[in-house]
């Protein structure tokens, strides 16, 4: 078991190849337990063996190996230091800090500047560090908020310097473009050739050269780069292919350029390939800016959950209200939230009554009336009354704060279908090398070609190609996917979850707490000839008064709700398995089951047939007796979910067989599936026979989703191929389940079902396009098909056409009807 995880932001990732380039890198790190690199995401996922392993370590394995990380600067205004050794401390302070990949610390100007990860330092931790040293920090109460946009604007900066690249790129290439057109037209006029031969020939390729310089100085140097670094790391990128095409393109026009000065022209010929170089490398910058705007978008999910949460809060002291930036909030303080406000932290409503809409957490529109005792969840709004609240969980313990790492976690996972595409990148652009050089070689041999002409093709096989299509098709999906599921209150632990759910087959159903409340209650009280139905309810609540058990419980709701005063109890006396025994107000009360009541002999036979219809639905019947006569009865049952017969005919419409669990006797569950329209029943399944019933389902061929919300319930939902359990249930279900339907409603499965689906198709056609791009395009390429041009248009295209489909999903409504 790993001793902890911190996902890291890298920057530099161009394709399936870097990818495999970073996760070595870190592998290598002393203390790595594994690593998940998402490409679309541009994170990678460490896992960690050793806790005490610094961020900073694995900060400079990836820039050893050429890459990244988007991080953040804080400066501190320190107070306390006095001399060379207070800096030396304050900076060992800071560095000790996990998270921390940097701390530089001035005397002068007494202040210290932190390089930190964004979310895994904070300044609040900083300060605490600086404070344990026995040093002050000026102004405090300063946010973490700049600290937590860091790595938005530097994913931001990046498309701003990619944004100017293709500017530059424009002015100088679109000249040269228009330029080199005019030649080969001016070409075609003899009297030109004739008279003006060393201009059309000579002095337009040095202004070719003099436009193509700057596009290949300026833009190239990203990819020389990158080239370098990759092959430094014993592999090759994406940054390979275009590096070595552009220069080639470039390099062949500075020979013919010498070639003109020193005259060996006739060798090498006087073609333009000037102009391919700069095209090449303006046009796959412009892809690389459109793919940073797609993935952008394609995380925007994530990103506006993180919004959700609240900077700051009103602190209630003394009858005061006061601003507290959201980092000094703790548990038990007092908070004022007016109408229209978020709520900040989760939360227990102290004072005050309102509805808060809770969609960004459920994705149900209608918003919860909260009263004294309700819980309240950071993030939601608060939209008619004054609420004042106790906190509870603050800040990484919200429950928005779990959802968001969830669906990190989930965005970061590898789904299985991804390794197609890992095998395929691993050994992608060698091959690729491998069949440019055939080219040439073919070209030049059998194809009877000129050098320039071969070299020509070559080029195009070597910038045709395109790892990034492969290595984003699988992961742009899921983090839309993933994230848009988020929205509509579905949470995909991992993207293995969401890759397998919308291929289940058959569903099963826990009966108690998912398709029922799993809270008994009243459904019916029966008196007798000789009694009232209040007098039933008060004597029966009366006698349970001091006892915990479920049925006790809806005994005593149902008496508060209808305003039921309880009677004092004299005497009390339990019977296991049958009933109890109680004095009330100087009267003799028996409360049990018809065996019991008969057994003290008390004659049933006036209610008999008023029993038989709650007895039908399934519900048990408890009977009183006050003073040895029969008094009457009460019908206890515990009542469908409000949707889920809908749910369950949505899940049977699409196709899938529905079955429901239960502990209960087969009676009483075969009257609830029967309400709910399921005819596959296991009744009387022990809590530790589920899981094994979840595998002998799987012995029938495809895969079962088990569905539950109790402790009971884990095992099966380990067992099962998609375990998906309720939000309103337990914390072990919650763990042991693949999903979580975060509003506790059955509504949300078909939807959960439907997203899976519609991701893995999204997940298909990304492939099959990279794919078949590839495998059509290149020998196009290798067959003197393409200019080199078109082929960096085609390949600037194949990763933004890869991304933008994924972006599609969003338009995908499954949001709860």
């Amino acid at each position: 078991m790993t001793a902890k995880q911190i996902t890291l932001p890298v920057t530099g990732m161009t394709c399936a190849m870097c990818v495999k380039n970073v996760e070595r890198s870190l592998k290598r790190a002393e203390g790595v337990a594994g690593v998940s690199v998402n490409l679309a995401s541009e994170q990678a996922s460490v896992q960690l063996d050793d806790a005490a392993l610094p961020a900073r370590t694995l900060v400079k394995r990836l820039e050893q190996a050429g890459y990244g990380v988007a991080s953040a600067t804080i400066e501190l205004p320190v107070t306390g230091m006095t001399c060379a050794m207070c800096v030396k401390n304050v900076a060992r302070a800071l560095n000790r800090v996990d998270g921390v990949i940097d701390a530089s610390v001035n005397l002068a100007s007494e202040k210290a500047s932190v390089t930190l990860l964004p979310g895994l330092a904070r300044r609040r931790d900083l300060i605490a560090a600086l404070e344990r040293a026995g040093y002050g920090v000026i102004d405090a109460s300063a946010t973490d908020e700049a600290a937590a946009d860091s790595e938005a604007a530097a994913r931001q900066a990046e498309i701003e310097r990619q944004r100017n690249l293709v500017v530059v790129g424009a002015v100088f290439t679109i000249p040269l473009t228009v330029l080199s057109m005019t030649r080969h037209f001016l070409h075609q006029i003899p009297f030109l050739m004739d008279h003006f031969a060393w201009l059309l020939d000579d002095l337009w390729l040095f202004v070719f050269g003099a436009l193509a310089t700057p596009v290949v100085g300026l833009l190239g140097r990203q990819y020389l780069r990158g080239a370098l670094k990759s092959l430094r790391n014993g592999s090759a990128n994406m940054d390979v292919l275009v590096a070595m095409g552009s220069l080639a393109a470039y390099i062949y026009g500075l020979i013919v350029l010498l070639g003109i000065v020193f005259g060996f022209s006739h060798v090498v010929g006087k073609s333009d390939y000037f102009e391919s170089s700069a095209v090449i490398l303006t046009l796959i910058t412009l892809g690389k800016l459109l793919e940073a705007r797609a993935k952008g978008r394609a995380s925007a999910a994530i990103k506006q959950l993180i919004r959700l949460a609240p900077k700051t809060a009103t602190l209630l002291s003394d009858g005061k209200e006061k601003a507290l930036p959201i980092d000094q909030v703790a548990p038990g303080d007092l908070l004022l939230v007016k109408p229209g406000e978020r709520v900040p932290v989760d939360a227990i409503v102290t004072e005050g009554r309102s509805a808060v809409d809770e969609s960004m957490l459920t994705g149900e529109s209608l918003p919860v009336d909260k009263t004294v005792g309700a819980e309240v969840i950071a993030g939601t709004i608060n939209q008619q009354g004054r609420l004042v609240i106790e906190a509870q969980r603050v800040g990484a313990d919200t429950v928005l704060a779990q959802i968001i790492r969830v669906v990190e976690a989930a965005q970061a996972s590898k789904a299985p279908i991804q390794a197609v595409a890992d095998r395929v990148a691993a050994v992608f652009v060698p091959a690729v090398i491998a069949l440019a050089i055939i080219t040439l070689a073919g070209w030049l041999t059998l194809g009877g070609a000129s050098f320039p002409s071969a070299i020509l093709n070559m080029i195009a096989v070597l910038v045709i190609a395109c790892p990034c299509a492969l290595g984003l098709a699988t992961p742009t999906a899921i983090m839309v996917g993933g994230g848009i599921g988020a929205e509509a209150g579905i949470l995909f632990r991992s993207s293995q979850a969401l890759e397998q759910a919308g291929s289940v087959s058959r569903v099963l159903l826990d009966k108690t707490g998912t398709i029922t409340r799993g809270q008994p209650s009243v459904v019916d009280v029966i008196p007798a000839a000789t009694s009232d139905a209040r007098e039933v309810l008060q004597f029966s609540a009366s006698a349970e008064a001091a006892s915990e058990h479920p049925i006790a419980l809806a005994l005593l709701n149902e008496a508060k709700a209808r305003g039921i005063a309880l009677l004092p109890l004299q005497t009390f006396e339990a019977i296991p398995g049958r009933g109890l025994a109680a004095t009330i107000d100087e009267r003799e009360i028996l409360l049990g089951s018809a065996r019991f009541i008969k057994e003290n002999g008390i004659d049933i036979a006036s209610l008999a047939q008023a029993l038989e219809a709650p007895q039908d639905r399934g519900h048990s019947v408890i009977l009183l007796a006050i003073d040895g006569q029969l008094g009457g009865a009460l019908a206890i049952g515990d009542s469908l979910k409000p949707g889920a017969k809908e749910a369950i005919r949505d899940l049977r419409r699409r196709g899938l067989e529905v079955a429901m669990i239960s502990g209960d006797n087969r009676r009483t569950a075969e009257v609830v599936a029967r309400e709910v329209g399921i005819e596959r029943v296991l009744a009387e399944v022990l809590p530790a026979d589920k899981a094994r019933e979840v595998e002998r389902l799987q012995t029938e061929g495809g895969l079962v989703a088990m569905v539950g919300d109790g402790i009971n319930d884990a095992p099966a939902l380990a067992q099962a191929d998609v375990g998906i359990a309720l939000g309103t249930g337990t914390d072990i279900a919650i763990e042991a389940g693949d999903v979580t339907l975060v509003s506790g409603e059955l509504r949300g499965l078909a939807q959960a079902f439907d997203l899976s689906k519609a991701t893995l198709r999204t997940i298909h056609q990304n492939l099959f396009w990279a794919f078949a791009y590839n495998v059509v395009l290149i020998p196009v390429a290798m067959l003197g098909g393409l200019l080199p041009m078109f082929a960096a248009a085609a390949m600037a295209f194949s990763s933004v056409f890869v991304v933008s489909n994924s972006l599609r999903l969003r338009g995908k409504r499954i949001a709860p009807q």
